[in-house]
């Protein structure tokens, strides 16, 4: 059975949401959109999404603020961060790297406290992003005993591997590995050490079912938000244009 690469990703972050009720996506990320937009396919309309990406029908009359009140609240209870570069301690960097600005650390360490749990997800799996230590902490991916926190890091998802946070030993655990890649590859590709055990299995490939509803009602909502994503990942089929 044949899948695309997002289909993949798309399915794991759905599998790491879990039974969450409401979760929140913020711009410029479709593949977590899937996921969530899988989820509510399979389970009756559930979870609750906040897709700050929506073109039309969005909720958020004032951007950001909204969704910074919900997760003030404790009502987020899944949302997703990514970075240019991250560390062993789930730190990330959202300012600078290599000489390079980027445009900062907007809301992230704000949602990285208060949402119910984070996940972090970046395509790119190399020692240029997922480093020792970062140049500069946006957001933290651990707090001090007597730091108020409600959430944190679950997992760090990225384009060969998932892995996932180990909060009493502040560091990562090799989940899986995804089609294409394997173990060796994956240490020699990351900057900072994390555990794993002996044999690392393979991420689960998606299921004739998901894949199915990927490329039905959930290609729909996703051309309509995120067209050019969508005819690249799905070959701009015409039933998964917008009307």
């Amino acid at each position: 059975m044949s899948f695309a690469k997002e289909e993949l990703l798309a399915v794991t972050i759905a599998r790491l949401i879990g039974d969450a009720r409401h979760v929140a996506v913020g711009a410029a990320s479709p593949i977590p959109a899937m996921a969530v937009y899988l989820l509510r396919e399979k389970n009756g309309g559930r979870p609750r999404v906040s897709l700050l990406q929506k073109r039309s029908g969005n909720p958020f009359t004032e951007g950001s603020r909204e969704l910074f009140d919900l997760a003030g609240q404790g009502r987020i209870d899944v949302f997703f961060l990514g970075g240019a570069q991250i560390d062993g301690e789930a730190n990330i960097n959202l300012v600078g790297a290599e000489g390079k600005r980027f445009p900062g650390s907007f809301g992230s360490a704000y949602m990285y406290f208060t949402a119910g749990k984070t996940i972090l997800f970046r395509e790119e799996h190399s020692p240029r992003v997922l480093v020792p230590k970062v140049d500069f902490i946006s957001a933290p991916g651990w707090s001090a005993p007597g730091v108020e926190r409600r959430g944190g890091p679950a997992a760090l998802l990225t384009g060969k591997a998932l892995f996932l946070w180990q909060r009493d030993k502040r560091r990562f655990l090799l989940e899986s590995v995804h089609p294409g890649s394997n173990a060796g590859d994956v240490r020699a590709n990351t900057g900072f050490d994390y555990d794993a055990p002996d044999a690392v299995p393979a991420t689960p490939p998606p299921s004739a079912a998901e894949l199915a509803l990927l490329r039905g009602p959930v290609a729909k909502v996703i051309a309509e938000n995120y067209p050019e994503f969508a005819r690249r990942v799905w070959d701009a089929l015409a039933e998964i244009r917008p009307a």
